[in-house]
């Protein structure tokens, strides 16, 4: 049984990679964009397959989700999203636009 990282988010994105979620995202005008092929997916075009909550351990404000993403076209990425008092609104609204029926966590790392 694998247990829960203490470490980084950059522990996950690594472990996440190696099981071939290697593209990259950001969040632009309403859009999630695949860096590398610049395709703009709506939030009905992402499927989230886990997800990962992280609080940082000098300040409880500093605090971020990993969303490891499997697109409509079968694009496999992750994208890192900070919360809380200093997170993008714009970007957090997308993600809780993303249909819960396109949410689980099947490719979580933490599930025996």
């Amino acid at each position: 049984m694998k247990i829960e990282y203490a470490k980084h988010e950059t522990d996950y994105i690594k472990e996440y990679q190696e099981k071939g979620y290697t593209s990259n995202y950001l969040f632009e005008k309403g859009y999630l964009i695949d860096t590398e092929t610049k395709y703009s997916y709506k939030p009905e075009e992402i499927f989230i397959v886990a997800q990962h909550r992280y609080e940082g351990m000098s300040n409880p404000d500093d605090m971020s989700i990993l969303y490891i993403i499997e697109t409509a076209d079968s694009v496999k990425g992750t994208f890192l999203l900070g919360y809380g008092p200093t997170s993008d609104l714009d970007a957090s609204e997308f993600f809780k636009d993303i249909p819960e029926i396109n949410c689980s966590d099947k490719e979580s790392i933490n599930n025996p």
